[in-house]
């Protein structure tokens, strides 16, 4: 074999191969990439506190929330009545870009459930311990439907006076609620709780509701097994009513169990977030 035809051979064979790895190199993997589908955005979990508690309430929730890589925002509740709140949490959403699903927790359901209705970027609700209200209903009207509420014995009113000079009356939660409120929580954290609470008007008891987002936007919901606030029973009715997708049960859990079992609350996010965006 002479010395061109050895020489033709390597090169030859050496172009071959060259070939076959740029085939199966930078342009297989292209293709292999294209042929992926490109993972969903996270949607933004808002979440909405009730009475008797502030947007800290929410803690544990959001730095489990965080550490999945959720962008997490704890809405400031005015706590002042339907009118007010749910103008208020409705901005706080149309502020926001791309998918929402929003979460609340105790009379913060009353508010979510009016703040949503026609909101395009909110995919789910998700409903702890909550409120779940029909058009023209009242809070005060769904927690005397059942018995088992100890909450209203242990909240102190307090007068004082609205911007047009009236007076209303807030309630606070006294020192002596642990029981009714957050019994499953150690002492020292009800205390902080207690300490930090933003009152409500007692007129939120009051306002009808004006629409049921629930209607149009699917919805998640957590039974409290051992809440002394909304009655379990009252919270199994208003999630049946509304057909929620999913509801999960913790039967040792007072009202707050986003304090108490922040990881099943977080999961139950999650659920929603992953079924709906």
């Amino acid at each position: 074999m002479s010395s061109d035809l050895t020489r033709r051979t390597v090169l030859a064979t050496g172009a071959a191969v060259a070939g076959t790895a740029a085939l199966t190199g930078p342009f297989a993997g292209t293709a292999s990439a294209a042929g992926r589908r490109t993972p969903k955005a996270k949607p933004t979990i808002v979440l909405v506190h009730g009475g008797y508690a502030d947007s800290s309430c929410w803690h544990g929730v959001i730095q489990e929330l965080q550490k999945k890589g959720y962008t997490t925002i704890a809405g400031s509740n005015p706590l002042r009545g339907i009118p007010t709140d749910a103008p208020y949490i409705a901005s706080l959403l149309d502020s926001i870009s791309g998918p929402v699903v929003l979460v609340a927790h105790s009379m913060g359901g009353t508010v979510i459930t009016n703040a949503a209705a026609g909101k395009k970027n909110v995919k789910a609700l998700v409903y702890i311990a909550a409120f779940v209200p029909d058009v023209g209903e009242t809070q005060g009207e769904l927690i005397g439907k059942f018995p088992g509420s100890e909450v209203l014995p242990v909240s102190v009113p307090v007068a004082y006076t609205r911007p047009d000079g009236t007076t209303g009356t807030d309630l606070y939660l006294s020192k002596d609620g642990q029981a009714a409120f957050a019994a499953d929580i150690p002492t020292a954290a009800f205390r902080l709780l207690q300490a930090t609470q933003r009152p409500f008007d007692a007129d939120s008891f009051t306002y009808p509701t004006r629409a049921a987002a629930w209607r149009t936007i699917p919805s998640w919901g957590l039974v409290a097994g051992k809440d002394k606030a909304i009655p379990p029973a009252a919270e199994r009715w208003m999630y049946s009513r509304a057909d929620f997708r999913k509801v999960v049960e913790v039967p040792t859990s007072s009202h707050v169990a986003m304090i108490s079992h922040p990881d099943i609350t977080t999961r139950l996010i999650e659920d929603a977030a992953q079924a709906t965006c």
